[in-house]
């Protein structure tokens, strides 16, 4: 979940909303890379989640990360709920699970060396408190009771409104976790044609991911629980966003979904306003409930923006969100997936080659399959493992073609980073299939096991 946004002044005119967004177009060398990643917390002794404070808390960790790693401290209500350096930030989401949302980065060799750098620093201080991280995409045996919500006024406002508009936003806030890329566009052409890119191909990141098959401690019938998670929260502002592929779509057609997505919030000297449900329409017009006879700055739309869970969203960067959280090399075959898809222009176009005869029905049927059967997924002739083996082949090429150089010259490309991709393309088999099988045969049935043998 995002920070509080800031640096816009009042919006004077309705243009100025797609002219936000236009300004995220930069020429292909300034394009970057920004990796974010979430993951739960536990206490080792009891395997119960972190609770906000304590000895053993998340508050501990964010007080080590500052005291003994560098980080200057983010908070609210005077309550430390983030951190920040060098261009990245450390956040705090609704069920305590910690995200690092990385510095825009010129490589994959880059975003990978801060993951390792910052999943070590974040054990140096867990190991001390007695507390443990994992990456998985559902928390595979915590209750809704068991997870506390974390002291943020954004996520009290959140939480209330979750049970009014969908069956699973709760979960989603709790005990959910991802890893996602966003990634830059060079004009509103690019941005167009690597939305519709982004949109149709997240099933297929959502399959390879695929890492959440248990919850409430025993399986849970899909490969993805944090898809179908996800499908059930609020269909106002998540899902395949099918106007993405409309004839004329652009930064204002955006702009017009985005106006039409109830509020949460508006964000005020620290402190979060209840604007549940009102429009932001309203908003610009002065007519806004919450705040009556005011006007939005260009911050509030920045804040709005935020609140859009669509599978792809667009920002002044294009965000990739179809992922389940997981272990380390998915960390890093994530961007990897991405870059090599978006970043050269060869791989793009082979990409939209792919998926421009699909209809709306299809992406939509092609979601849903993912997270449920995975490589396995069959949708209208479309193999998911067949799609998965081609698109994986693009990215590998376009990864080759953009050809930076890592480990001081010694390792020609990114390719490497989408080893993990191969070997899953290659068998068939995704995280949340190898968690099944250790689940119904080396383990026996007992989920803890998971705790020990796949936290970071």
């Amino acid at each position: 979940m995002s920070i509080p946004q800031s640096g816009g002044g009042p919006i004077e005119r309705p243009e100025q909303l797609a002219e936000s967004l236009e300004k995220g177009c930069k020429p292909k060398e300034n394009w970057r890379i920004g990796t974010e990643h979430e993951k739960f917390g536990y206490c080792k002794d009891t395997l119960k989640p972190i609770p906000y404070e304590g000895e053993r808390s998340v508050l501990a960790v964010l007080e080590g990360l500052r005291d003994g790693h560098g980080w200057a401290p983010l908070e609210e209500g005077g309550k430390l709920i983030g951190l920040t350096k060098e261009g990245a930030n450390v956040s705090l989401e609704p069920g305590g699970q910690l995200e690092l949302s990385g510095a825009p980065l010129e490589t994959i060799h880059q975003t990978c060396d801060e993951v390792n750098e910052h999943l070590a620093d974040v054990k140096d201080i867990a190991d001390k408190v007695g507390v443990g991280f994992i990456g998985l995409g559902a928390a595979p045996v915590w209750s809704h009771d068991d997870m506390p919500l974390m002291p943020k006024g954004r996520y009290k406002l959140m939480d209330a409104y979750m049970g009014e508009v969908g069956t699973t936003g709760q979960i989603m806030m709790r005990r959910t976790c991802t890893v996602q890329v966003n990634l830059d566009f060079a004009s509103e052409a690019d941005m167009v044609q690597k939305m519709r890119v982004a949109v149709a191909l997240q099933p297929v990141a959502n399959a390879l991911f695929g890492n959440s098959p248990f919850f409430e401690g025993k399986p849970n019938g899909v490969k993805s629980y944090r898809n179908y998670v996800w499908r059930n929260l609020d269909d106002a502002r998540t899902g395949m966003v099918p106007f993405v592929f409309d004839e004329g779509f652009g930064f204002e057609s955006w702009v017009q979904y985005a106006l039409d997505v109830p509020m949460y919030f508006v964000y005020r000297d620290g402190k979060y306003i209840d604007a549940l449900g009102q429009s932001f329409r309203d908003f610009l017009k002065g007519e806004l409930p919450a705040l009556p006879g005011e006007v939005p700055t260009l911050s509030d739309w920045a804040d709005h923006l935020t609140t859009l869970f669509p599978e792809a969203r667009l920002k002044t960067f294009i965000e990739m969100r179809g992922a389940d959280g997981g272990p380390w090399r998915r960390l890093c075959a994530l961007p990897a997936f991405w870059v090599g898809l978006m970043y050269d222009q060869t791989a793009l176009d082979a990409a939209w080659d792919l998926i421009k005869g699909w209809s709306a029905e299809q992406r939509h049927a092609l979601h849903v399959a993912a997270g449920t059967d995975g490589l396995q997924a069959k949708v209208e002739g479309i193999d998911m493992h067949d799609l998965a083996r081609e698109v994986v082949a693009i990215a590998d090429a376009g990864l080759k073609a953009r050809a930076c150089p890592g480990a001081g010259g010694l390792v020609p490309d990114e390719t490497h980073f989408l080893n993990a991709l191969k070997e899953s393309v290659e068998t068939g088999q995704v995280p949340a299939d190898e968690l099944l099988a250790k689940y119904q045969g080396e383990w026996d049935g007992d989920l803890n096991r998971i705790y020990p043998e796949y936290s970071y």
